[in-house]
């Protein structure tokens, strides 16, 4: 999927690499994107229910004639050159593993690629769980692909972008980011099935807006809590094995088979459990609201799972609590809930049209007056997953 879009993005990554390299030029973009409910459930093989953003992560590629990535970020304002044949895997923190990940990772798997010029912009705010690091993934493999003249299934691509961000990022996220930000639509929600990858498209009726709030906080632990969840999730799966041997994860599990096995299982990963099976049902609930346009149900089901984010699943903080707390009071709000891994970040509001200025004004001076901290407000409708947006431009 490809067209001609003008931007003042567009033009700076052309002018940009005409002035750093003097090669033609092909530009891809990648969505971040929020989760409207189905937290920590991907990596257990469950349900989820993501929407694409209008925040893109844009990547200008030229081709070269050796194996190098020679690659400048906007954002940065620095550079980073790789030889394809000597990528080793294992983060070193810094924003080029996602892309040095991702070309590894193709040319590993028989994708082999040639060397490449890349510019990169992204306007996802990093750092706020909207999935900036999936944007770079997607919009890279998007762009390498192209430059080496391969076509690749978007559900491939999105599975090796997962796998890049395991190997060179060091974060065992699941494939949710990947998977939304390859195929996102405009006003539609995604229902997916993290197991088999199938997938259904909801209609967000426009009488609704979704509104982001970040917190402008981001604890520096998160990356090993995250982990650590999923640890915690695969030794709960070990346990309930011993009496269930049917199962391969989570997904698999009732309510009720959690329950009645509880005693052979630690206090903490019980809850870890209990948080992941309940959510699987509220995203399958949340789908039929959505369908039905039950709004106020759809509501209800995000409070519930932001109350199991922070009590049973414990990654919430003090600052998401009260964005979520505040929320809940104003006018025109259908639901609330932390959105991403947590420990800061941002959350994500169902909010009448009518009411949407209201609230953006309110909930950002309520917080402040709370934490002294100035809440970023995006106002956003979903929309379209990555694409190629200049082909061929010198």
């Amino acid at each position: 999927m490809s067209s001609t879009l003008t931007s003042p993005v567009v033009e700076r990554l052309s002018q940009e690499m005409s002035v750093r390299f003097g090669s033609s030029v092909r530009i891809f973009r990648a969505p971040g994107r929020v989760n409207l409910v189905g937290e920590h459930t991907d990596y257990n093989e469950g349900f989820v229910m993501p929407a694409a953003l209008e925040f893109y992560t844009y990547l200008a590629i030229g081709p070269r004639n050796d194996r190098q990535l020679h690659i400048y970020s906007l954002d940065f304002q620095e550079g980073r050159e790789f030889d394809l044949d000597r990528m080793a895997p294992g983060p070193s923190g810094d924003w080029s593993d996602y892309v040095r990940g991702v070309a590894a990772v193709l040319d590993t798997a028989g994708h082999r690629i040639p060397g490449a010029n890349l510019v990169i912009k992204s306007e996802v705010p990093i750092g706020a769980g909207l999935s900036s690091s999936a944007a770079i993934e997607v919009s890279s493999a998007l762009g390498f692909l192209a430059n080496s003249g391969i076509e690749l299934d978007r559900a491939e691509i999105a599975r090796l972008c997962q796998q890049a961000e395991h190997e060179y990022a060091g974060m065992k996220c699941g494939i949710m980011d990947q998977f939304i930000s390859c195929f996102g639509q405009a006003n539609h929600a995604l229902l997916l099935d993290c197991r088999g990858l199938e997938y259904q498209l909801l209609k967000i009726g426009g009488q609704v807006r979704i509104v982001i709030c970040n917190t402008k906080v981001k604890h520096a632990h998160a990356s090993g809590e995250y982990n650590r969840r999923r640890a915690d999730c695969e030794a709960g799966v070990r346990y309930l094995q011993e009496h269930l041997p049917g199962i391969h994860a989570l997904r698999d599990v009732t309510r009720e088979e959690l329950e009645y096995y509880r005693r052979s299982l630690p206090e903490v990963t019980f809850r870890r459990c209990r948080h992941v099976i309940t959510e699987n049902h509220r995203v399958l609930a949340a789908a039929k609201a959505l369908q039905s346009a039950d709004l106020s149900e759809f509501g209800r089901l995000m409070v519930e799972s932001h109350r199991s984010l922070s009590d049973d699943y414990e990654v919430s903080c003090p600052e998401l609590d009260i964005m979520v707390k505040v929320a809940q009071k104003l006018r025109g709000v259908f639901g609330t809930r932390m959105t991403g891994g947590g420990f800061g970040g941002c959350t994500v509001n169902l909010v009448s049209a009518d009411a949407v200025e209201e609230f953006q004004a309110t909930i950002a001076r309520e917080y402040r007056t709370a934490t002294g901290l100035q809440a970023d407000i995006y106002i956003c409708t979903a929309a379209d997953g990555a694409a190629e947006v200049r082909k061929g431009m010198a």
